[in-house]
């Protein structure tokens, strides 16, 4: 039998949802439900805070979890942020299937999303989580400036393209 559980200690929990929709309680239960909240309400308080930002796309939530008591704060993925950053209308997921986002962004959106992916990225220095976001861009299916990302990654190699240090 696993120890029993103290609610003053801090416990991080981690959820994939779609922002601004309530998930169903019953993916929410198996990680809540132990530590002794209502995976309906937590699932509500998710909804009203992905809802202004993060509507209609896939974001990973962070619940903070002290004395029976729920944090929501969103931690966004690469990917997020660079369609967040497409500035994209928004959809009903539940009616347009398969997007494609084929929009275009400037390098400095990517350098300031790379300033928020910093610390979590394996690079050392921020052209290479610039390098990184570039990937994300080519898997997300958009240019940058116009070009393909796979293309100005390699002007960052080369030394066309200045990425400034911090």
């Amino acid at each position: 039998m696993p120890p029993k559980f103290d609610p003053s200690q801090v416990i991080d929990v981690y959820v994939r949802v779609t922002g601004g929709e309530v998930g169903a309680a019953s993916s929410l239960a198996p990680k809540i439900g132990p530590l002794g909240l209502s995976p309906k309400k937590i699932g509500e308080d998710i909804a009203k805070e992905t809802a202004k930002d993060w509507k209609g796309l896939r974001v990973t939530v962070k619940l903070t979890v002290q004395n029976r008591q729920a944090k929501v704060s969103v931690v966004p993925s690469a990917a997020a942020l660079v369609i967040k950053a497409l500035k994209e209308p928004e959809r009903d997921r539940k009616k347009t299937k398969n997007i494609k986002h084929t929009g275009n962004i400037s390098l400095d959106d990517v350098i300031e999303i790379a300033k928020i992916m910093r610390p979590r990225s394996m690079a050392k220095e921020l052209q290479g989580t610039v390098k990184e976001i570039l990937g994300t861009c080519v898997s997300v299916g958009c240019t940058v400036d116009g070009k393909d990302p796979k293309d100005l990654q390699e002007e960052i190699d080369g030394g066309d393209v200045e990425i400034p240090l911090d």
